[in-house]
């Protein structure tokens, strides 16, 4: 028969390339697990590319007091970056393509006034941005940017561009 200590626990995870990158050894990160989240730390970074995910992995040491974890099991990871961005988090559908291909949302400015404002996308996580270019409370469309974007150009709206 065998033994195992499972009170601490070493996880996987598969970053790509430039995800890897921000991450250094010490970083804090979070395991999610059936809807709870437990605190580790990255003990690892490989140097090699996974040749079939072009991915590469970080080992992060998690306790495991409640034995919510066990070998073999997925999960998702969270990873503390190394770099500092300034940013606001939006929803993936609240950040469109102008017609000359940029970034922009679309900035309520009063009342069913919208003006699109470009925007930088500095990366994407779990389904969402992180833009630069707004300031904190700015109020943007959120959900069915598309149709409002739309609207606008059908003239059901009011816009007002700079």
């Amino acid at each position: 028969f065998e033994i195992t200590d499972e009170s601490r626990l070493w996880v996987r995870a598969r970053l790509t390339p430039e995800e890897a990158a921000r991450v250094a050894i010490g970083a804090r990160a979070w395991i999610e697990v059936n809807e709870r989240r437990l605190p580790g730390r990255v003990i690892q970074t490989r140097h090699a590319l996974d040749e079939s995910t072009r991915t590469l992995a970080v080992r992060i040491e998690v306790e495991n007091p409640d034995d919510r974890l066990h070998p073999g099991q997925f999960v998702q990871a969270l990873v503390e970056s190394s770099e500092r961005e300034t940013g606001l988090v939006v929803p993936l559908e609240a950040v469109l393509r102008s017609p000359d291909g940029d970034w922009q949302v679309l900035v309520e400015t009063a009342p069913g006034r919208f003006t699109p404002r470009e925007v930088t996308v500095l990366r994407s996580v779990d389904g969402r941005l992180v833009i630069g270019g707004l300031a904190e409370g700015t109020r943007i469309v959120t959900r069915g940017a598309f149709f409002v974007q739309s609207e606008i150009a059908k003239g059901g709206f009011e816009i007002h561009n700079h």
